[in-house]
């Protein structure tokens, strides 16, 4: 057969996401920057929120893509051959803490990242992201 089913976010679902997120962010008083990507690291939503830090608008989407790409946190990378791997794809990869895989009913649709925040406080917010929508939460 040379087609599948597969699951895919909808809007609603980024949508319910980022206010999620934003209402964590809220919570713990930390602005953030959060990107979702689908499956295969197109851009669906994203904020960044006021008073958070511009260039965490970078780092969230290369976590996002990171996460969705590898299908576990982006923290997973090896400290050892991070550098190399940002090196060898333009920094569009990181090892940066913030990134998680979006998994539902164990497929993974797509990916989280949160930026501006230490990387527990962009995990925190991200995990509230992922609780939302029923997604796999991750231990931070």
């Amino acid at each position: 057969m040379h087609v599948e089913n597969s699951l895919v976010l909808t809007h609603g679902a980024v949508m319910a996401m980022l206010q999620a997120a934003i209402a964590r962010a809220d919570e713990i008083g930390q602005p953030q920057c959060i990107v979702i990507v689908d499956a295969s690291g197109v851009t669906l939503g994203q904020i960044r929120m006021s008073g958070a830090k511009y260039l965490g608008l970078k780092s969230a989407e290369a976590k996002a893509r990171t996460a969705a790409s590898i299908r576990v946190p982006s923290d997973a990378i090896p400290e050892a051959v991070g550098p190399a791997i940002a090196a060898a794809t333009g920094n569009a990869v990181t090892r940066l803490g913030g990134g998680l895989p979006i998994i539902v009913d164990d497929i993974c649709v797509g990916g989280i990242g949160v930026g501006s925040g230490t990387a527990e406080q962009d995990k925190d917010v991200a995990n509230a992201a992922l609780n939302e929508i029923g997604g796999r939460i991750y231990i931070t």
